[in-house]
């Protein structure tokens, strides 16, 4: 399973695999905390399931910690089973991505620019983020992998993409930072964002 990126810093630690085994490898590092459930039948989605597991294990070796596997609560938020860091986990398959801060709550997206994500701007952003995308397929990307992100911080699924989550106009380039509103009961919360462009892909995580 290639390390295709690692950041490690001494609160936040944050990685993106490419998937190259198969199930049986994938599953044999993760057992016995991890097993993918009966009801994933896709062959990708599977690979997913269990990559992403094998990518936090290796995360929390950085630590210094074992692993010992993933529950999640009612919102479908994860969380390390008896250790109280923070997680957040993305996959767009072949590539799963995870983070780990020992505090604060994270969030991670990675996913493939598509037309498709034109189609659903008029959903997903604010007509000031639409104006500054235009018709660019990685900037909508981009603007969609990082309220994926504010939207796992946030840890529910309450929330209007367009109107409380919230991305500040920015100049795209190979890499940078975004700044990220989370806007509930009137209340805003700044978080600051980094992307990162890939040739097939875009991620994004908070710093």
């Amino acid at each position: 399973m290639p390390l295709e990126t690692i950041e490690n810093s001494p609160d936040i630690v944050w990685g993106l695999w490419k998937i190259t085994e198969d199930e049986q490898t994938l599953t044999a590092e993760v057992a016995p905390f991890e097993t993918i459930p009966e009801n994933i039948t896709n062959k990708s989605k599977r690979l997913e399931f269990i990559g992403a597991r094998v990518l936090v294990k290796h995360l929390l070796e950085y630590r210094d910690v074992k692993f010992r596997g993933l529950t999640k609560d009612e919102f479908g938020k994860p969380f390390l089973k008896g250790l109280d860091f923070q997680i957040s986990l993305s996959h767009s398959y072949p590539y799963v991505a995870a983070v780990i801060h020992q505090q604060h709550a994270v969030g991670i997206d990675v996913e493939q620019p598509k037309e498709k994500l034109l189609k659903i701007a008029p959903r997903i952003l604010h007509p000031a983020e639409q104006l500054d995308a235009g018709k660019n397929v990685v900037k909508h990307c981009i603007y969609w992998c990082a309220k994926e992100s504010l939207i796992k911080i946030h840890g529910k699924k309450d929330l209007v993409f367009a109107e409380n989550l919230r991305i500040d106009p920015f100049i795209q380039g190979t890499h940078g930072e975004l700044i990220g509103r989370i806007i509930v009961d009137n209340k805003e919360t700044a978080v600051l964002l980094q992307y990162f462009v890939y040739e097939f892909f875009v991620l994004v995580v908070n710093k």
